[in-house]
């Protein structure tokens, strides 16, 4: 896996404004794009992303991203993301993505998710 990808998802965790941005800024590109089924448009540039992920840290203090798997083929990686913390009920909850990754060298230019895992 990517460090830049570890990078991205870790910084959602973090409730610092500052050490989100640093933490995303070293995972993207300046124009990066960004898109899931929470977005009603794409989330384009790195100050616009350091926002949406912000959004999540205050919605859901405590909760991290974790990657749990990835896959690479074509030069696309697909990214398996367990988002976990305390629910609304006070009992630990988990919720799974993946998101499918391409890149430039080394930093994130596209990512686009999905919730779950898909259909069996």
């Amino acid at each position: 896996m990517s460090n830049a990808i570890q990078r991205f998802f870790d910084a959602w965790e973090l409730g610092a404004a500052d050490a989100r941005a640093e933490k995303i800024t070293s995972a993207v590109t300046n124009t990066v794009r960004y898109d899931d089924p929470r977005t009603p448009d794409t989330v384009v540039g790195v100050d616009a992303l350091c926002e949406y992920v912000g959004m999540f840290s205050a919605n859901a203090p405590g909760w991290s991203a974790k990657v749990v798997g990835t896959d690479t083929t074509a030069g696309l990686t697909r990214a398996t993301v367990a988002f976990g913390g305390l629910g609304p009920d006070g009992k630990e909850m988990i919720q799974h993505g993946q998101y499918f990754i391409e890149m430039d060298d080394e930093l994130i230019t596209r990512m686009v998710g999905f919730v779950g895992t898909g259909s069996a």
